[in-house]
This record gives C-alpha cells, structure tokens and sequence, in this order.
C-alpha cells in the first residue's frame, strides 16, 4: 500500500498537524510520501524529509500554489493518483478546501476527520459533534481521508527521506487569490496553544475580554470563544471554537462564563485538563470539566490573575 500526506505549511514552517496525519497513514500501513506543494517551499521539503517513516518527499514549486487553492491542488494531486492507494491531508481550513476536489475528480467518497485508524480501510470518525464515534470501512479503490490533528501523535523526527522535484501543475488556474484580513497576536496560533482560556456569552462584552486577556498573557495562552460570543459580535470569528470554529485540544483549557453546548464541546473535550468558570452550578461544561469554580466570573477571574502574579506569572 502507497500513502500520499498532503503537507500542511505556510511556505516557510512545516505545521505540526503534518507529522499527525504521517501518523496516522504509518497506522494505515505501507509506504509513506509527503508532497510539499507551495511557493518557495524548499526549507519545507526539507523539514518533511526528516520525519520518521516517511519514505520520499515530493517537492512542487510554483506560485499558483503559494495558496494551496483548490483548483491547482488538484491539478498536482490527482494525477499522482495513479502510483497511491491512499492519500491524506489534515482536517485543516486549508484540507477542507482541496480534498473534496479530489474526492470528487478521482469519484470516491471522502472520510473526513477521522479520530482513530483500525485499518487500511477501516477508520474511526466522530458523529453528531462527537456525541458518537462511528467506525467506516470504505470499499474504494482510492481512498480520500482528512484527519483530526488533535487525536493522533506527532509523529518523531530522525529519518533522512529522499527529495524529489515534481512538474508543475499542468494547466493555469481557474481561481486565483485576491486577499485576507488576519488577526495580528503575540499569543499563541489557537489550534498549537498549550493553553487555551476562552470566554462566552457571560463575558457580556468585547471590552470585558480584557479580562481573560491579562491572565492569557500571564500564562502564555491562547485566547479562544464561543460561538455565542462571536454571533454577539464580542470578539473576531477567528477565536471561534467548536464544531464549526476550531477544534483544539491543549494540555489546559479554561471556560470562563460558557454554558457548554455540544457544538462548543465537540471543540475542545479533548483537551488534558478542562476548567470551567461559570456561576451557573447546572452548566452542561461542568459535566465534562476536570476543575469547575461556581463563581461571578468578573470576581472568579480576577481572582485568578492575582493568585497568578503571588506565584510569580
């Protein structure tokens, strides 16, 4: 069995959530390859060649890829179709805009997010904002899947795989790239955080996040939301998590004045530690919180960056 992991980068770092999805496909069994398709991604190739169990890394540089849109994705993935029997990305913004292209050109069925690997054709994915796992066994010859980052181990470093350079996409693009307006943090990327603590409805306004901020810099965290609390307009879309924001899983999340619908939970229930702050003793997030603290959160948090800056944060 072949394996093709798409790599995710931004043309210039190798992301994390490579190293998992190459987990998961050494999980798969078989021959494992990397493509590193991108603008300037020579560094990238690189990083992808030292990780372990990765047998060939397949380097395509050309600027219509600098994006990594759908169009040319598919114009440098669909043709290496023929030498692989699988191919895998992470269940990324960036997965999530190309894979079912290639799903659909190649006339396979795509298995997204999957959790957990059985099989070569036999994987673990969550249902019902992972209220329920199901387990899929897919009959296709070509088999497209995305992979939750969150729930698989990066895999280590160490190996020394071969680099070869691949022809450039075949045809001009239908699409082009026209712009983005990014956030600008010193904090931490949310999905790579160590640490998370994010706000909800309680929180009552975008000026009251000054708040969490302070003890999200006293603790190196990233600062994430609700979706109630993005819908009030609180805070960008960007700090969104849930079901449909982002899906991390930090060694340490807090929840401050969130009430813990399951499209939050499906977010972050796989987080290590869970502490929730919320005055509500009844709130759904306590059932799942390692740590709850039934408190007014404007005292409750406060409190928590003054017992911080006694311990030397």
């Amino acid at each position: 069995m072949a394996i093709l992991v798409i790599a995710e980068h931004d043309n210039e770092d190798l992301k994390d959530a490579t190293h998992k999805t190459v987990t998961a496909a050494a999980a798969m069994g078989g021959d494992i390859d990397i493509l590193v398709a991108g603008k300037g991604v020579k560094d990238v190739a690189a990083a992808a060649a030292k990780i372990t169990g990765v047998r060939k890394v397949l380097a395509c540089d050309h600027v219509s890829l600098k994006r990594q849109l759908a169009e040319a994705m598919q114009d440098v993935i669909v043709p290496l179709m023929d030498g692989y029997d699988a191919v895998l990305a992470p269940d990324t913004t960036t997965g999530k805009n190309f894979m079912p292209r290639i799903a659909a050109v190649l006339d396979v069925m795509q298995i997204s997010s999957i959790s957990g690997v059985e099989a070569a054709d036999t994987f673990v994915r969550p249902i019902y904002a992972g209220n329920a796992m199901a387990t899929v066994k897919s009959s296709d010859a070509k088999k497209v899947i995305t992979i939750r980052p969150t729930a698989f181990a990066p895999a280590e470093e160490g190996g020394s795989a071969d680099i070869e350079t691949i022809s450039d996409p075949a045809t001009p693009s239908i699409s082009e790239f026209v712009s983005e307006e990014l956030s600008k943090s010193d904090r931490p990327e949310l999905t790579a955080a160590k640490i998370v603590i994010s706000g909800g409805r309680g929180m009552g306004s975008g000026e009251n996040f000054a708040i969490i901020e302070k003890v999200a810099d006293k603790l190196g965290a990233a600062v994430g939301a609700s979706r109630a609390a993005v819908d009030a307009g609180y805070v960008p879309n960007d700090y969104q998590v849930g079901q449909t924001g982002k899906v991390v899983a930090p060694e340490l999340y807090i929840a401050v004045g969130i009430s813990g619908a399951i499209q939050h939970l499906a977010g972050m229930k796989d987080s290590k530690i869970i502490v929730a702050i919320n005055k509500d003793e009844d709130a759904p997030i306590f059932q799942i919180a390692d740590y709850g603290w039934v408190a007014d959160l404007f005292n409750a948090v406060p409190e928590l960056e003054a017992e911080l800056a006694k311990a030397g944060y």
